[in-house]
């Protein structure tokens, strides 16, 4: 007897059922089940469009030959002339020269000081010592710029300056040093007096990164036998990569727009070679000469130069480190 080979029935096996396909929710859709969270950000986004992108249309003025007394159509337009002035203007080099080398030395020193301050203000054990260590290094920043020079210029005055009696009393010099006479100097007074004024303030930022490294790393090192310094090297330090990363970015952007506070307060007559920047050599043409196109030319230099030193330092550390803002 011939045996046939039994099929399995399939008939009555039901198919496994896909899972429903996600609808894609539609831009006007996510407004209306979100509408709260969008209300509460327009007073914000109105804001950022009156005070940040508005302004922008006043760079038409680069163009004309603006006079305050005539409507917008009545102007007259030069094209780039104003930007063809400034490129040959043999002040503009030297205030650029001073621009970048106070923006550099702050990025070098007022950057670096503040991550290992920080770093070295966690290692601080006790409780009370350390908040008021914290406390009285942040106070500065709240000082304005116009008492801080008063303290500065004081400091370094020919006639009871603290920093000339110490220099006599030790013997290093022989006869006080006018500090805010000479130009030389005033790169590295403006920097240190920046220092001294932001860097508690500044170290808030990464002592709040610190708080987030997991403890366990810490107690993982010290049963290998690490050291305080290793400690800080091997987990603190690449714990904060990413604040470091992101604030050093921002530096960058700001480089040549580094403000004009400090250096309009602590500078004089005799040092004006080295301490006009590029904010105050457009407050000089645009407000005092009444040159308004060919200050609006400067700041817009300015700002277009930030926004590529910006972009430029954004993907090289895309690239490198693998961090970015955008």
């Amino acid at each position: 007897m011939e045996t046939l080979s039994a099929k399995p029935d399939t008939r009555n096996v039901s198919a496994t059922p896909k899972p429903p396909k996600k609808r894609k929710q539609g831009f006007w859709q996510s407004i209306v089940r979100q509408k709260y969270l969008y209300l509460m950000s327009l007073p914000f986004v109105i804001w950022l469009f009156v005070f940040n992108y508005l302004p922008v249309w006043g760079w038409t003025m680069a163009f004309q030959n603006y006079k305050p007394s005539k409507s917008f159509s009545e102007q007259k337009w030069v094209g780039m002339k104003n930007f063809v002035d400034l490129f040959h203007d043999e002040r503009f080099y030297l205030v650029l020269r001073n621009t970048l080398a106070m923006s550099i030395l702050a990025i070098i020193f007022g950057f670096i000081v503040p991550i290992f301050f920080a770093v070295f203000l966690n290692e601080l054990k006790g409780s009370m010592f350390k908040k008021t260590v914290q406390t009285v290094s942040y106070l500065p920043h709240f000082v304005s710029w116009v008492v801080v020079a008063g303290i500065i210029t004081k400091m370094l005055s020919i006639d009871g300056g603290i920093i000339n009696e110490i220099l006599l009393s030790l013997n290093i010099i022989n006869e006080p040093i006018q500090f805010m006479a000479q130009g030389k100097w005033f790169w590295g007074i403006v920097t240190a007096s920046d220092i001294w004024k932001e860097t508690g303030w500044n170290a808030i930022i990464y002592l709040a990164a610190i708080t987030g490294i997991d403890k366990e790393l810490y107690e993982a090192a010290r049963v290998d036998g690490a050291g305080r310094f290793k400690q800080m090297w091997n987990i603190t330090l690449p714990g904060i990569r990413t604040t470091i990363s992101v604030l050093l970015i921002m530096s960058i952007g700001h480089l040549i727009g580094i403000g004009f506070e400090k250096q309009f307060q602590l500078q004089n007559a005799l040092v004006t070679d080295y301490s006009e920047v590029l904010d105050l050599y457009a407050l000089k043409y645009g407000i005092n000469i009444s040159r308004f196109s060919y200050g609006t030319a400067i700041s817009m230099f300015t700002s277009v130069v930030s926004i590529i030193l910006l972009l430029t330092a954004n993907g090289i550390m895309k690239k490198t480190t693998k961090e970015s803002i955008m």
